[in-house]
Order: structure tokens, then sequence, then C-alpha cells
């Protein structure tokens, strides 16, 4: 009987103990979860910030965006509980490959900044394993913890810091306004193609790096200006160019918006976007108002090289006519008419990371300062050659891509935009199709996120 007895009790504590070691690694699933999803937040606040289009920290205000990540990641760490109970406050730390961190002008941090985040919970609730701390055992306290790094990839000048690999992006959702290699606002007297490219087309760096704080500094991050086709009006229902080649601050006989401005040729739509509001309802329209999916931005290819397979401009969409542009976008933002104030979201360039305020439309249905929004949209930069049509497509080949924040539609009469640059992702065109690909990088954004191994 004292042998059947002393059994039990040790049958008990084993079972008791291993009811505690479930808890604790089930905490410790949470505690990675939490801080995944941290590092997530913290990582997307860098991207959205527009950080990596100043690479050279030359504005300084790198650490404003480190500030907000920081804010995000501990923000959302403290709303994922560890074993029951929220954790303490995380740790954060930011590296890039070359060691520079947010306070380094000249590193690399501008370009592939990390973040990572350590949750750790030291004081869990266990309920049967205290009986071991009659015997001085560690078993009578338990604390786990986790770690997760996630990296801000802008593929800028990759060539150089691969070691002459060049891993291009390939973003989804991208919306079919292509426009050329050229910054109406570098230098701001620019003409035609006289402009500064936006990228480097051999290399995809980042030609005029910089952020931009109302409308003051120097850098293409915060530019504002105006997109509308490169498309006559009269003629026949498809897109007659103006000229050869959209051009920033075009100067000619088409009614323009006001200088600073560029054009944009209409993007061929393969397939059926996804997500698009019924109000859309061409399939131009909802490649703008919904997510194109089907069509491959093949980010640093050479047109020449892809065939069939290449992008293609589609003259056989004319926005300047079929107000196709215009209409997506409404669907889109949920503007209600042109100029602001229209239900739109609103972004305030004034201060750095640029807040976003929601508008009378959000879909969230909620108000003052958000995290995302609609009006944010990706499109695609070719390398500006002379169109050559074949029938109502020309081929192009895609060197990088701009993220803007659509403001409004303007109240003129080429249905044009008002938008701000939030980010700026170059690939250049030196990159080839061959078997097996060109290596790259897929995502939401031109500066995709992602998680990679703890260091």
């Amino acid at each position: 009987m004292a042998l059947v007895a002393g059994s039990i009790a040790v049958v008990i504590a084993m079972a008791a103990l291993s009811i505690d070691l479930g808890t604790l690694y089930e905490a410790s699933a949470e505690a990675q979860r939490s801080a995944d999803a941290a590092a997530l937040a913290a990582a997307r606040v860098l991207s959205l910030s527009g950080m990596t289009g100043d690479p050279n920290n030359t504005s300084g205000l790198w650490p404003n965006a480190c500030a907000a990540a920081l804010q995000a990641a501990q923000s959302v760490a403290g709303q994922n509980y560890v074993g029951g109970v929220a954790p303490g406050a995380p740790a954060v730390t930011f590296s890039a490959t070359d060691g520079s961190t947010c306070n380094s002008p000249g590193g690399a941090f501008g370009v592939n900044p990390m973040v990572t985040v350590k949750v750790a919970n030291t004081n869990l609730p266990t309920f049967f394993a205290h009986i071991f701390g009659l015997f001085n055992s560690a078993w009578s306290t338990a604390s786990v913890s986790a770690t997760a790094t996630a990296e801000v990839y802008n593929p800028s000048n990759s060539t150089t810091l691969t070691g002459g690999t060049m891993v291009t992006v390939q973003p989804r959702c991208v919306k079919p306004l292509i426009i050329p290699n050229a910054d109406p606002l570098n230098p701001s007297t620019c003409k035609g193609l006289g402009c500064s490219p936006l990228v480097n087309t051999s290399t995809g760096t980042i030609m005029n790096g910089g952020i931009l704080i109302g409308g003051s500094g120097t850098g293409v991050i915060g530019e504002t200006f105006n997109l509308f086709a490169d498309c006559s009006i009269g003629g026949g229902p498809g897109c007659s160019p103006v000229t050869a080649q959209p051009r920033a601050n075009p100067v000619g006989t088409v009614p323009q918006p006001a200088t600073p401005n560029l054009q944009y040729v209409p993007g061929q739509v393969l397939g059926t976007p996804v997500g698009a509001p019924a109000c859309a309802s061409t399939l131009y329209q909802q490649a703008i108002a919904g997510c194109d999916q089907s069509t491959p931005y093949q980010c640093g290819v050479q047109a020449s090289t892809l065939g069939t397979s290449a992008n293609q401009v589609d003259f056989s969409e004319n926005p300047l006519k079929s107000g196709d542009t215009v209409a997506g976008v409404e669907c889109l933002t949920g503007e209600s008419g042109a100029g602001s104030g229209n239900g739109q979201d609103t972004l305030i360039n004034t201060s750095f990371p640029y807040p976003i305020q929601a508008g009378t439309a959000n879909p969230t249905g909620i108000s003052g300062d958000i995290t995302s929004s609609n009006s944010i949209i990706t499109i695609p930069i070719y390398d500006g050659n002379t169109l050559s049509p074949n029938g109502s497509l020309a081929p192009v080949t895609i060197v990088g891509f701009l993220q803007v924040f659509i403001n409004q539609i303007n109240a003129d009469t080429v249905n044009s935009l008002s938008v701000t640059v939030l980010n700026v992702a170059g690939c250049g065109n030196t990159a080839t199709a061959g078997a097996g690909g060109t290596p790259f990088v897929t995502g939401t954004s031109p500066v995709p996120i992602r998680l990679i191994t703890p260091p």
C-alpha cells in the first residue's frame, strides 16, 4: 500500500508537470507570434514612411521613422497576450547589413533596414510545478521569450549590395498608369525629358534621395505633382499619343494641368482584377479600383527578352475620353467629385512620417489618423524610351516603381490626379529573363517587408 501510494504521488506529479510544460510550450508559441507581429508592424511603418527613398539620411529624418516604428512594435506586442497576460515592453533594435542604425548617415540602413523585436514574459503563472520549489528547483518560476527580425527590402542598387546579383521586386495590385523615368521636380525647371530620372536604369539607384517636409527640402519623397494621360482628345476612341514618349512638364497644344506634372500611358490589363467595387465597370477601371493580380509587372527585365510576356502599353484605352482613370479612382478612394474634401483620405506632409487622416468615405467608418489607405497606390516606371506601337500595343521595360498617395482628382479638362510620392524602388534594366528566371521578391508594396531568420 505504501508503494502504491508513493507511485500515485509520482504519477500525479509527472502529470501535473506535463500540464505545466504544455502551458509553457503554448506560451512560447504565443510569444513568437507576438514578436513576429510586432516586427512586421514596425517594418511596415519604416516601409510606408518612405525613409528608404533617402538612403543616405540627407534629411536627418531617419530617427523619426524609427521612433514611429518603435511605438508600433510596442503597441502590437502589448496587444498579444503571452500565457494569458500582457508581456512586458519588448526590446526593439534597428540594424542593417553594414552595421548602420537609425542615426548613421551614409550607411545601408535606408536601403534594407531591419528591426528586431524580443518579447519576454518572466512571470508566467504555473499551477503544479510549484511543488518542485520545495526542493529548491528552478521550476518554481517560469519565463518564455521569442525574437523576430523583419526586413524592409528596397531593391534599389541591389547589384552593389548583393555582390552583383540583381534581386528585384514584383509587387501585386499595381495600377495601370505607366510613367516615364522622369522626376518633374528635379530640377524644378525641367521640360520634356530634360528632367533628372527617378532611378538609374543600370543600377536601380534612386537618383534624388531625400525627404520633403511641407514641400521644403531636397529629394523625391514628399514631392507633389499632377498625373495625366499622354493621349490626344481628338480622333478615334483609342489613345493617340501626343508625343512618342510621355514627358514631365509637357509643353504643347494639349490642355494640361499646371506644372509640375507628369504624363502616363495606360497599361494593358491581363485577366480580371479582383476585389473591385461594383462602381468599376471596365477592366481598366477595375484594375484601378481593385487588385490586378493577373498582370505581372516584371521589374528590370528587358522587354525585348520577354516576347509576348512583355509589359504593354494599351493604346485602345484613352482615359481622357473615357474618364476611366477618374472613375476607377473614385471607386477606389470614395472621392465624390473633383477637389479636396470630397470624402477621400488626406495625407499631411508637414510632419514625418506623414500621417494619414480618414475621410468621410473611408470604408472602415473611423475618423482621425489611420495607418493605411486605399489612396496609396503603386505605379510602374518604364525606361522612357520611344514607344513603338504594334497595333494597339507597345512593349515597355519596367525599371522601377513609384508609390504615391492620391490627394484628389483635379478640376480640369484632362482628368488629372494630384499625387504625393511616398516611395521609390528602382530595379535597373540590366536583368534578363533566362532559364530559372530573374530572382525577385513579391509583396503588395514596391518596398516589401518580410520576416527573416533571427540573427
